[in-house]
Formats: C-alpha cells, sequence, structure tokens
C-alpha cells in the first residue's frame, strides 16, 4: 500500500537526550525528516521557558522549520510568535483576544468528545493519545488505532497520532487516515537523527 504525505512531529523533552539539548534541536531543525517541533518542556518555570523558547525559535528560524510553543500564552506573545500547543484545560480558557492572536493553536486531546470540542471551539489541529503504549503514560491502557480512526472519522481537522509511536507503527497509524504523527523519545534520544 502507498501511503500519502504525512507530517512527522517533534515533542521535545530534555531528560532524554543523550547529547548537547540546543545541538539536538539543531540537528533535527535541518533534518528532512522533521516537519515541525513542539517545544513541550513542561517542568520549566515560565521565565526559564521563555529563556530557551527565544534559543529555540532562533535555531528553528535559520533552517524554516516550523516551531509551535506549549503551554505559556503570555511567553509566545512576548516572543511574537503566535504558535501554540495546549492542554483541553488551557484551550477552553482561552479568551478571545488570546484566540484571535495566534495563527495556529493545537489541543492535545483524549478523547472523541474532546476532538470534537476543540474543533467547535476553533482548534488548528489536534494531537490524538496516547494510541499505543508508552514510558510517558506508564500503566495506563493506550487507546488503539480503532480509537484513533474515531477521532479521525469524527473531525474534519489535522489529526496527529500521539503516544508510543516509532517507525514500526507509523504506516499502521497513518492508515487510520490520519495527518501524521509525534514523537518524542524516537527524535530526543537520538535513535532517528543522528
Amino acid at each position: 500500500m502507498i501511503m500519502c504525505m504525512y507530517k512527522k512531529i517533534c515533542i521535545t523533552n530534555r531528560k532524554l537526550v543523550k547529547e548537547d539539548y540546543l545541538l539536538r534541536i539543531e540537528k533535527l531543525a535541518r533534518s528532512k525528516d522533521v516537519d515541525m517541533i513542539i517545544l513541550r518542556e513542561k517542568d520549566l518555570s515560565e521565565e526559564e521557558y521563555e529563556k530557551l523558547a527565544g534559543q529555540v525559535l532562533k535555531i528553528c528560524k535559520k533552517y524554516k522549520k516550523q516551531c509551535i510553543l506549549h503551554f505559556f500564552l503570555e511567553t509566545a506573545k512576548r516572543l511574537e510568535h503566535p504558535y501554540i500547543h495546549l492542554p483541553m484545560s488551557l484551550f477552553l480558557n482561552m479568551t478571545g483576544e488570546e484566540r484571535a492572536y495566534f495563527k495556529i493553536t493545537g489541543v492535545s486531546t483524549h478523547s472523541v468528545e474532546e476532538a470534537l470540542t476543540a474543533q467547535k471551539m476553533g482548534a488548528s489541529y489536534i494531537t490524538a493519545s496516547h494510541i499505543f503504549a508508552t514510558q510517558c503514560k506508564a500503566g495506563l491502557e493506550p487507546r488503539g488505532l480503532c480509537y484513533l480512526k474515531e477521532v479521525v472519522d469524527a473531525v474534519d481537522l489535522e489529526v496527529y497520532a500521539l503516544g508510543g509511536i516509532c517507525p514500526d507503527n507509523i504506516s499502521a497509524c497513518i492508515e487510520t487516515g490520519a495527518d501524521g504523527v509525534c514523537m518524542m523519545s524516537e527524535y530526543m534520544n537520538g535513535d532517528l537523527i543522528v
């Protein structure tokens, strides 16, 4: 079966990186195997995140790689970067002014109902998770490919599979109709991009 074009998205996590973090980001930014980087780093304070985001955005701009900031709306506005990815709770609490400011707003969803709500409230794209077993959600049962297909069929916006994605299961995700996949460990620990 021939697969259509799909996006591969890196979600960052400094704790998984075996080399200098910014060097890793640079390798990802110049790689043709990565279409977009979501700068997650959710353990940082807003001040720490803003400093790191400034450095990462400079690298992504150099290589013309799309970077989406995560969680901190005010940081994104201060950095004049209108691209954000949010957990559902923050997305639902955005003001009208914030919704108008951001050109791209991605939302993390964990059910068909959340996916439909994100679409109704104006999300640009969603992640559907978690599809396969993953260390990030240790002990939680994965939702599986049937769930991913249900989400894809329910909404008219881009859907990216997230959770336990690796080269061996990407094609199965894309066959559900997903627009792409998100990977953290595969990109951050050096196994895919050297």
